[in-house]
């Protein structure tokens, strides 16, 4: 434990931010989840769940909470996913 009145107060900010950030990642793959859920509806619910998720990973990357072509990636996968699911219909 630090000595320095400064220092402490970085490692006791640390620890709320550490906190906070999981709580942030852990709602992102909750939200990846439902998704993935919704695909077994129907179209419209899945579509309106690509949505939500495509914003809380667009959230995430403008907070810092993860790199922009991993929400990229992921973003791109889910709408293949929805693509494969409900193939568009001549």
């Amino acid at each position: 434990m630090p000595n320095i009145k400064s220092a402490i107060k970085r490692v006791e900010i640390a620890k709320i931010r550490t906190i906070k950030n999981a709580s942030a990642k852990s709602a992102l793959r909750t939200s990846i989840r439902r998704f993935e859920e919704a695909l077994s509806t129907d179209l419209e619910n899945a579509t309106n769940a690509l949505k939500k998720t495509s914003r809380a990973l667009d959230k995430a990357v403008s907070k810092g909470l993860v790199h922009k072509n991993l929400a990229a990636r992921k973003k791109s996968r889910l709408s293949k996913k929805l693509a494969k699911t409900y193939p568009k219909v001549s």
